[in-house]
């Protein structure tokens, strides 16, 4: 695939607790910095317009009117009713060619609902799914679904792990990497009858598949990609959060109920610090929604600038490494695979009786 110069990227800036001020803020110096990533900032243009007062404005980075905001608490049907929402203005771009990508800090289910509407799904994905890039013993790992599906069948889960790839190879820098199915157990009879029988496809893919791994084990590194659906995903992913957050906590309380912890913590101070950038989700800046026909990246609803900023980048990477049509040609080249899964599901039942 011939390189990607300039990404276009659609930007929601409306959306995340700290929209617009943190927004614009992260927008800006993306923009000032490189060049090539050629920001359209989506939202109220009048508020916009007043937080970029005083800064110097690069050429690469302008403005889109977008009247109407999808709140965090409001229905995904939202999407539906309020066609000049900042979030769909920016699923438009896509579809319609102004842009190569959209990021939001915003209503998650409203972007991935936009995306789905105006994108549309990569042939041969059913089910977009979230891919999280999270920390571990050897770097970092895919966490697939991190939330996009609650319900999943075997096939989805078959999906899921072909993204998932594709993902470790492109923003990880994985060059083969290995898949492991999330379960309550390493042994292949263990599991709900959707693992088992997503374990007999992905014996069959010809993919790197380790066998199942537990959630006690997911932080080792041992697999690249960590296959689950959006139910599971999504609680591991906020008890990993939470988990990071109370050990954080539990050290300043001690340190308060002994002052002279200060004297080693000091020492420690450097090693500290890359252990919290490590953990803390605004190094990286977003999760993927993959499966969908252009790139769309997901920020933390708590982004400040900062986070803002590294999705923004993250989502030009994507541009320029070919994200979406890396995962088309890697669906293609299962389609053997895909054509007989009805055929496959049906033995797999029929040997489980």
């Amino acid at each position: 695939m011939a390189p990607v110069t300039t990404a276009r990227i659609a930007v929601d800036a409306m959306g995340g607790d700290y929209a617009p001020t943190e927004v614009v803020r992260g927008c800006l110096a993306v923009a000032q910095e490189n060049p090539q990533a050629d920001i359209t900032l989506v939202g109220d243009e009048e508020r916009l317009r007043a937080e970029l007062h005083g800064h110097a404005v690069p050429s690469n980075l302008r403005l889109r009117h977008a009247p109407q905001v999808i709140e965090m608490g409001e229905s995904v049907k939202g999407i539906l009713r309020k066609r000049d929402a900042s979030i769909v203005v920016c699923a438009r771009m896509v579809q319609e060619g102004e842009a190569d990508a959209l990021f939001s800090a915003g209503h998650s289910g409203g972007v991935m609902a936009a995306a789905v509407l105006h994108l549309g799904r990569i042939p041969g994905i059913d089910r977009p799914a979230i891919a999280a890039a999270i920390p571990s013993k050897k770097g970092r790992f895919v966490l697939i679904d991190a939330g996009a599906n609650v319900d999943c069948d075997p096939a989805h889960l078959l999906e899921f792990a072909i993204m998932g790839s594709v993902y470790a190879q492109v923003i990880l820098n994985i060059p083969q990497p290995t898949v492991a199915l999330l379960s309550n157990g390493e042994e292949e009879s263990k599991g709900n009858q959707t693992v088992r029988q997503a374990h007999r496809l992905l014996r069959q893919s010809g993919l790197p598949f380790l066998g199942n791994i537990e959630g006690k084990d997911v932080f080792d590194g041992r697999a690249d990609v960590v296959v689950c659906d959006g139910f599971v995903g999504n609680v591991a992913l906020k008890i990993g959060e939470g988990t990071a957050s109370f050990m954080v906590s539990l050290i300043e309380e001690e340190v308060r109920r002994n002052p002279l912890l200060m004297v080693p913590l000091g020492l420690m101070k450097g090693a500290i610090r890359r252990l919290k950038q490590r953990t803390d989700y605004a190094e990286y800046g977003g999760a993927h929604l993959l499966g969908v026909r252009g790139v769309c990246v997901i920020g933390h609803g708590r982004s400040h600038a900062s986070a803002i900023a590294n999705g923004v980048r993250l989502t030009v990477r994507s541009v320029q490494e070919h994200m979406a049509e890396r995962i088309e040609s890697a669906m293609l080249e299962q389609t053997a695979l895909l054509d007989s899964l009805p055929l496959l599901l049906q033995e797999s039942e029929a040997n489980a009786q």
